[in-house]
């Protein structure tokens, strides 16, 4: 029995079986096709890229929503459960112990002719294990390590959607509070236009077929005004969620408006490979392959036979003092070695469900890739042509507007029809809605590039403690 336990922790040492994970390679561009400014991504700066707005409203949103969002309170607790995972896959390395005593006293009868009472006292410990021969639970722990780090990474994925997501709505309650003042404007402006039209026809220079054109026009605009307040008031909804708050409890501090972030003119996007290893979601992607590796070991190793060992060592004795003397030992040791014979393929054909499985999370890894590359490609397309927009939409809205004046003024003077009059009062509407919107879509983009670009998390380590061996 000794020889075989000797045995077995040789072969303890044995290479584990099934395939032995290596990162796959992925062809990555050089630099990016759509960038039009270069340099390397301060890490620091990236992970709490927002503080470069200098917007103290949004910086206080980001913090309060880092630390009270039900959906990083749901991460933080998978990755509680993912240390407990790879703390008791390490455990099954290691023997069970157990401890026991016990006290019995017997009375016998005497009818049976063996009248009288016995005691009887024994105290010792049991042990099982199981040598890892083949290396399932190696492979099992490399997976449950994996596993922990693949959780890690979803938080962090986790928390670079979220800060992502407040700043975009942040942007988009700006952008309808914005766009609901230049409504209320052009309604005061438009009002002022009905009551000149009045006059007018009043005074018999124009038909009331001016006053019904303008009123049109008024109510039109005031009718445009409803859905905004209802954006308005869906959004501050939306940030109060995403804080973990009830909703309208954020409305004190998102009342006051406020301007969209400008755009900085210049973003640092480094090269495609600093933001391979940046996003946390390749990096998720890139441990659950990794786990699903390992587990082709586990599978594996349940083809082999399995080899077990257990003991016991105690003290027996009819008294309690009789313990303590040299002839009170006993115990036992028990090697069994089992292994399956016929089970219809079945045990095969679990390797072949786990190389399957590994062969999806290798797809869904080159998957994660394509697409962390291709968001950074079309945020840096959309806010190259956000701003070349919202340059000539600023051009256009002060052409408007200047065109608006005049022909408010030539029509009070009879020089213009009130057609001119309410062409340009829509068109000045228009430009300057659009504009607002404009100025929201590339502070949006750029949110979207900071996303796309993996920022939001600090990548400091959290999980490096020793693998079991």
């Amino acid at each position: 029995m000794a020889g075989t336990a000797l045995i077995a922790l040789l072969l303890s040492g044995c290479a584990a079986v099934g395939p032995d994970y290596s990162k796959p390679h992925v062809a990555v561009p050089e630099n990016w096709h759509a960038a039009h400014q270069a340099g390397p991504v301060d890490a620091d700066a990236l992970a709490k890229w927002w503080t470069r707005l200098n917007d103290p409203v949004l910086e206080r949103l980001i913090t309060e929503a880092l630390a009270s969002n039900t959906d990083l309170a749901a991460a933080r607790a998978r990755l509680r459960q993912a240390r407990a995972l790879r703390a008791l896959a390490g455990a099954q390395f290691y023997p069970t112990v157990s401890a026991s005593g016990s006290a019995q006293h017997s009375k016998f009868s005497g009818t049976t002719g063996a009248a009288g009472s016995r005691n009887y006292f024994s105290a010792g410990f049991d042990a099982a294990w199981e040598p890892d021969i083949f290396g399932g639970l190696r492979r099992g722990a490399e997976a449950a390590q994996a596993d922990l780090e693949a959780s890690e990474a979803s938080l962090h994925a986790t928390q670079v959607s979220l800060v992502a997501e407040v700043a975009v709505n942040d942007v988009e309650l700006r952008a309808y509070q914005g766009r609901l003042a230049i409504a209320r404007a052009n309604e005061a402006t438009q009002a002022q236009t009905l009551q000149i039209a009045e006059w007018r026809a009043q005074a018999g220079l124009v038909t009331s077929l001016d006053v019904e054109q303008a009123r049109t026009n008024l109510e039109q605009t005031r009718a445009s005004i409803l859905p905004l307040e209802t954006s308005v008031a869906e959004t501050k909804n939306r940030l109060a969620v995403l804080l973990g708050k009830t909703p309208g409890s954020l409305n004190a501090l998102l009342d006051p408006p406020e301007n969209i972030p400008a755009v900085p003119e210049a973003v640092a996007v480094g090269i495609p490979a600093d933001t391979l290893r940046q996003r946390p979601d390749v990096r998720a992607a890139e441990r659950t392959l990794a786990a699903e590796t390992a587990r082709i070991g586990v599978a594996e190793a349940n083809r082999y036979p399995n080899l077990a060992l257990s003991g016991s060592f105690g003290l027996e004795s009819l008294t309690l003092g009789g313990l303590t003397g040299g002839n009170a030992t006993a115990g036992s040791l028990l090697a069994n070695l089992a292994g399956t014979v016929f089970d219809g393929g079945r045990l095969k054909q679990q390797v072949e469900v786990q190389s399957a499985v590994q062969a999806q999370a290798l797809a869904a890894y080159q998957a994660a890739v394509l697409a962390a590359l291709s968001d950074v490609e079309n945020a840096l397309t959309a806010l190259a042509n956000g701003r070349w927009r919202v340059q000539a939409l600023r051009v256009a809205a002060q052409s408007a507007a200047n065109a608006e004046q005049l022909a408010q003024q030539q029509y009070a003077a009879g020089l213009v029809d009130f057609e001119t009059v309410l062409t340009s009062q829509r068109t000045l509407l228009s430009v300057q809605d659009s504009l607002k919107s404009s100025e929201a879509d590339t502070a949006t983009s750029l949110i979207q590039l900071y996303k796309a670009l993996g920022g939001g998390w600090s990548n400091t380590p959290q999980s490096a403690q020793p693998r079991p061996e």
